[in-house]
This record gives structure tokens, C-alpha cells and sequence, in this order.
């Protein structure tokens, strides 16, 4: 059996009620439990959350599945609090032992102290913007997509852990665009990647 860690980082905020990454979060454990070949743990960031039990999550996992939403272009304050802390946790105990490179020539092998290697993870995130901001010439993105521009920096920390990523998935147009009908073209997208992604592992 693979083991999935889904990680939720949907928060109450403001006028953000963390909904539709609890609904994403619910149509992946769906979709993984219509068969015996996955066990499953999750953790919702506004949970009390003991950080060596999140970093043998960590540990456990064949697949981490992060849900997020993207709060002025950057992870919400609560999750990005939970990487920091679950994370400095993990050193020396199944995360990272270093950032890889050796007092001998400190100028090469940055990044490849993680200890996760063997682990994949996948990143789904929701969005106000449309899809056309990061597409179309002369909008706001610049023709950059979510894992080139705004989300570089989360895929370079995972890769610093020694995962490997694995195709993702990104909502948009979610707050102005949430009608029931965009939500279930959304679940039917949505789910057809799951099962294309996961076919593949």
C-alpha cells in the first residue's frame, strides 16, 4: 500500500473561510479511498499540531499532497508557520541533516543535504486570479506560470528535503468563480488528474 500524507493549508482568515481546501482535501481522500491501495493521514494546519508526530508524517509517507491557498502571492501565515517549525523539527530526524555542501568547498552541493529522497509530493493550489493572468501578454504574471513565479520557492524547499515533484494542480478563479457549476467542472478536472497522476506512480 502507498502512504499519502495530505497536508490542508486552508485557514480562517479575514474573509476566507478555508472551504474549498477542505472540499479539495475531500474529493482527494475520495478518490484514494474507492480502493485498498492507499493508507492515509492528513493534518489541517489550524489543528493543535505536535511537531514530531508532523515530521514522522513526514517520514512515513510515500506522497505528500499539499492544499493551499495563495494569500498575496505567498502561502498563508499559518502554513507557512508549519513548514518553518515542522520542518526545523524534522533536522537530523528524517528531513534534512544539512544544506548538503562540505567546509572542504562550501561553493557547490547547496541543497542536497535532505533526507526525504524516495518521497514525492504534489501541490494543488486555489487562486482568485484567472488562469489567463499567467497566460495571456500584458497581464499581471507576465506569462510566468504558478510553478515558475509565485510557487518557485515552495518547490525548491521540498526539492532542499530530497522529494521529488510530481505534476500539480491549480484552481482559479475561485472567489469570483465559485459557482456551483465552475465547483463541479472544477471536481471533474480535478479528479481526471488525479487518476491520470496516480495511473502513472
Amino acid at each position: 500500500m502507498k502512504k499519502i500524507f495530505i497536508i490542508n493549508g486552508g485557514q480562517k482568515f479575514a474573509h476566507s473561510g478555508g472551504k474549498f481546501n477542505k472540499t479539495v482535501q475531500d474529493w482527494t481522500i475520495d478518490f484514494l479511498s474507492k480502493n485498498n491501495e492507499y493508507e492515509i493521514k492528513t493534518t489541517h494546519v489550524e489543528d493543535n499540531i505536535n511537531l514530531d508526530k508532523e515530521v514522522e508524517k513526514f517520514v512515513w509517507a510515500d506522497i505528500i499532497i499539499y492544499h493551499t491557498p495563495v494569500w498575496w502571492f505567498q502561502l498563508p501565515n499559518l502554513f507557512k508557520k508549519y513548514i518553518d517549525d515542522v520542518f526545523t523539527a524534522g533536522h537530523n530526524k528524517g528531513i534534512y541533516k544539512s544544506d548538503g555542501r562540505s567546509r572542504v568547498n562550501p561553493d557547490i552541493n547547496y541543497g542536497t543535504g535532505g533526507l526525504l529522497h524516495g518521497r514525492k509530493y504534489m501541490l494543488t493550489t486555489s487562486w482568485n486570479a484567472p488562469a489567463t493572468a499567467f497566460t495571456l501578454p500584458g497581464e499581471f504574471f507576465d506569462q510566468t506560470s504558478v510553478d515558475d513565479g509565485v510557487m518557485f520557492g515552495f518547490h525548491k524547499m521540498n526539492k532542499f528535503t530530497g522529494m521529488e515533484k510530481i505534476n500539480g494542480f491549480h484552481f482559479h478563479d475561485v472567489e469570483k468563480g465559485a459557482t456551483p457549476e465552475n465547483i463541479a467542472i472544477f471536481k471533474e478536472n480535478y479528479t481526471k488528474h488525479l487518476e491520470q497522476t496516480f495511473k502513472n506512480l
